[in-house]
């Protein structure tokens, strides 16, 4: 991996990999970083459903995202307005981020802290390897939540404990994000990318279009009344009906052939790799 690259992008099988690329700062947020970023997406946007089916996120060298870098902090205009401009920017790549519509797994290997747990949690799923922290770490350093926290967090977690992680800025490891329902599912250290891909890789004969939109409702549905998500409902599924997917998919039932997208039967195929190799 080059220095000169805040942000790695690969697209390989249609599963594109976005890596946040400065190890020697745990890979803090700079200016270059988050422009490089929101070009991985841009380009993941512009290919989602042809050449990218989901996209994983992690960080280079042990660390997801330290989240601010700290040390550049000291020496920014004090002023709020220029400091509000400059958050606002971050604000277009969590929309990004949380709303493109492929699906998006975060691959969390050590710390995830301030804007970087956020930036982790607002993925579809986060997988975590034994040494993932995460952590609310602005209130150590005076500051609130940014890149979403406060949408994503207590949605996640609930109130009550989305206050508690932000009003102590506490570690959280990987097993207790678990539990809390920050982490999808625990993996280990030397398999981490092996199962993030794999992962990735179920969504490949997913209906692009179906995905997409029940991605779109599903972010928005604790903003709306259930009138409009009914509304909301009925416009996803008109689009879908009307998809080649759905239509091929009908025909296969027809025919008494097998779903070409089966979760279940992913998972034996996987068991019976996973026993094989043994």
């Amino acid at each position: 991996m080059s220095e000169d690259e805040h942000v790695i992008f690969d697209i390989t099988d249609e599963i594109a990999t976005i890596t946040l690329n400065r190890p020697k700062a745990m890979n803090a947020l700079s200016r270059e970083m988050g422009q490089e970023l929101s070009d991985a997406l841009r380009q993941c946007t512009d290919q989602a459903g042809d050449g990218v089916k989901a996209i994983i996120l992690t960080g280079a060298g042990g660390a997801f995202c330290a989240g601010g870098d700290v040390k550049a902090m000291g020496g920014r205009d004090k002023s709020a307005a220029p400091n509000r401009n400059r958050m606002q920017s971050s604000h277009d790549r969590m929309m990004q981020l949380m709303n493109i519509e492929l699906p998006v797994i975060a691959l969390v290997d050590g710390p995830a802290a301030g804007a970087g747990a956020n930036i982790a949690l607002a993925a579809d799923f986060v997988l975590a390897t034994p040494r993932a922290m995460f952590m609310q770490a602005f209130g150590r350093i005076g500051l609130v939540p940014d890149w979403s926290g406060f949408f994503v967090l207590p949605r996640l977690v609930g109130l009550q404990a989305a206050k508690e992680l932000v009003f102590t800025a506490r570690k959280v490891k990987a097993e207790e994000a678990k539990e809390m329902g920050m982490v999808y599912k625990i993996v280990g250290q030397e398999t981490a990318m092996a199962e993030a891909r794999a992962l990735a890789g179920r969504f490949r004969t997913a209906s692009p279009v179906a995905l997409g939109i029940a991605k779109n409702i599903l972010n928005q549905s604790f903003n709306h009344d259930h009138k409009t998500l009914l509304e909301m409902e009925a416009m996803g599924q008109a689009i879908a009906q009307n998809s080649e997917y759905h239509k091929a998919a009908v025909q296969r039932f027809r025919d008494k052939e097998p779903s070409t997208y089966d979760w279940e039967a992913m998972d034996r195929a996987e068991a019976n790799m996973k026993t094989a190799a043994e």
